[in-house]
């Protein structure tokens, strides 16, 4: 079921900007999940010397890491402005 929200939703909105942001990991991690075991069953099917596999897995694993510390403990989802309502 997919996430709903209460009211339309705003960018500019502290709790919806953490529920985005989390969603964009999570379409990071399946698309990097994906994509990287059609390429690891590949070379393992044909055997193949695609010694670019590791370097490519190891460098998106890397900037996926970057991408969930930045979400789970960088990324400030405070309200920047004052309430005006």
């Amino acid at each position: 079921m997919p996430p709903r929200w209460p009211h339309p939703p705003d960018r500019n909105e502290p709790a919806f900007r953490r529920l985005d942001d989390r969603m964009n990991f999570a379409t990071h991690v399946a698309i990097f999940s994906a994509l990287n075991s059609g390429i690891w069953f590949v070379r393992t099917i044909k055997a193949a010397d695609w010694t670019w596999s590791i370097w490519f897995t190891g460098a998106w694993a890397l900037a996926l890491v970057a991408h969930g510390v930045f979400i789970f403990t960088i990324a400030n989802y405070s309200d920047s402005k004052p309430n005006q309502g």
